[in-house]
């Protein structure tokens, strides 16, 4: 059985968006299952590779990332991890090595650096769940919609959805001419532009749930796949 064969069994388990780990470890992924399953989580989504967990990233919006250093494959930090720092801060399994130069990032606040020594799964399936509890305790948007104004669903449309489109439309221009762009450009500029796309759909079903307040608002997006 390979490496890709475990990981997909361990993915199996994984049933709640709120959170994903990126390891290309099936070792490492077992461990921090385990461990949010013995503090009371549902397994999080596992992504074998990049490009696995930036779907999950752009699809799920999770409100914690974990990524081991198995995935970067000794890359630089820097431009791997800054395409998912909108989810801060993003928790990294790395050598001790790599401290120094995840100094700056943790310093932005992009970076909580666990060190892959001694109790580390413990440590970061306990910084996941620190995570997942903020979220949960924030408002939710429901609860607030009998304060809003009655023309907040107007506002949403045109204060947000026009600068919308213009984030779109130029994020798109500009990877017409891909072939002027690096690499790291064009993973970015098509991280815009997924991420204006998901929000430009929050925003129209939020609109029709202000429009007709019965209706629940739910997600076009399907559960985190396996």
């Amino acid at each position: 059985m390979t490496a890709t064969d475990i990981l997909a069994r361990v993915a199996k388990l994984s049933a709640a968006p709120g959170a994903v780990i990126g390891t290309a470890d099936p070792v490492a992924a077992q461990h921090v299952v385990r461990e949010m399953e013995r503090i009371g989580r549902k397994a999080p989504a596992i992504a074998p590779n990049f490009a696995h967990l930036r779907q999950c990233f752009l699809r799920d919006a999770p409100a914690a990332i974990l990524i081991d250093d198995s995935l970067l494959r000794g890359a630089p930090l820097a431009e791997p991890l800054r395409q998912f720092e909108s989810v801060t801060p993003i928790i990294l399994l790395a050598p001790l090595e790599r401290q120094v130069e995840a100094a700056p990032l943790v310093a932005e606040g992009v970076l909580e650096f666990v060190v892959r020594e001694g109790e580390f799964f413990a440590l970061a399936a306990g910084l996941i769940e620190r995570r997942l509890r903020t979220v949960e305790s924030a408002p939710r948007f429901a609860s607030a919609f009998a304060e809003w104004p009655a023309d907040i669903g107007e506002i949403f449309r045109h204060e947000i959805n026009n600068p919308l489109t213009g984030i779109l439309g130029n994020s798109e221009l500009l990877l017409a001419h891909r072939e002027r762009l690096t690499a790291a450009d064009t993973q970015r500029l098509e991280t815009v532009v997924g991420l204006a796309v998901r929000l430009r759909e929050t925003i129209r079903r939020l609109s029709a749930a202000l429009e007709s307040p019965g209706r629940p608002v739910k997600s076009v997006y399907p559960p985190a796949f396996v």
